[in-house]
């Protein structure tokens, strides 16, 4: 089995090298990078994808995410992260797993047992997972210490009026129809110039969740949970959504999960 590690740590690199060696099954490191952009260039260079991909969270040059938006990853990734509690739910889906540091040998042999077990018996290497990178970035978000100014209140036209409105006060934010609402607890609605993407910069992590593609809600505006299927969740909000009951996006469960644990 042939290795690629991501990681801007000389000494986590060759110590994860060197428990690769030593694996009852020795696999081979063929190259490292400590960047996003080195490591994009390694896998655009590499005249075949490695069988597995280490890959650190934080990197010389930003977040290990980016990589998924430059360039395509055709091969299995294993996590190595310093992060544990919730995140590692939204990692455990989004890769074949994860590690955190110090790394030990015995949970690094079942990471990669795991990896055989799911290449099978085929000499052929298993198609890499789908990848949310945009949910990664946020869960890795909510970990992180909140340093950055989020917005406290948003500016609201009614007629020739301008309304302030705190943040405290709105229950969620959807879209619909190409525009963007505001929906305050008073159950009064207000449209807005931003995008939902462009809110997700605006507000802080900890209190708003983007629960699909339409709506961005506010923890307090959930008042309940339901089993939709196996692996669907809906909620109900408060005031009551134009749609009724919201679905939680299937890839975003195991974050949702982790932010209501918070």
């Amino acid at each position: 089995m042939n290795a690629f590690i991501i990681e801007d740590e000389p000494l986590a690199a060759r110590r994860l090298t060197d428990l690769l060696r030593r694996q009852e099954q020795p696999v081979n490191v063929l190259a490292t990078a400590d960047t996003v952009e080195a490591a994009v260039v390694l896998l655009e260079t590499a005249p075949t994808p490695p069988d597995v991909l280490f890959l650190d969270i934080h990197l010389a040059d930003g977040l290990s995410f980016e990589l998924f938006e430059k360039t395509p990853v055709r091969c299995p990734v294993i996590f190595t992260t310093a992060y544990d509690q919730y995140a590692l739910r939204a990692f455990k889906v989004n890769s074949v797993d994860y590690l955190l540091k110090p790394i030990d040998a015995e949970e690094l042999g079942a990471a990669l047992q795991k990896l055989r077990s799911l290449r099978g018996a085929s000499s052929a290497a298993a198609p890499a997972p789908a990848f949310d990178a945009a949910l990664l970035t946020q869960v890795l978000q909510q970990l992180q210490p909140q340093q950055q100014q989020y917005k406290k209140q948003f500016v609201v036209k009614v007629g020739e009026h301008l309304k302030v409105i705190p943040v405290e006060q709105i229950s969620y934010f959807f879209s619909q129809e190409k525009a963007t609402f505001l929906q305050t607890r008073e159950n009064r609605r207000f449209v807005l110039d931003q995008t939902l993407e462009q809110l997700e910069k605006l507000l802080d992590p900890r209190q708003f969740f983007r629960l699909n593609r339409a709506y961005f809600v506010q923890h307090d505006a959930i008042q309940d949970i339901i089993h939709y299927t196996n692996s669907r969740l809906k909620t109900t909000l408060k005031p009551a959504s134009p749609e009724g009951d919201v679905l939680v996006s299937r890839e975003r469960v195991p974050a949702f999960r982790a932010w209501l644990e918070r």
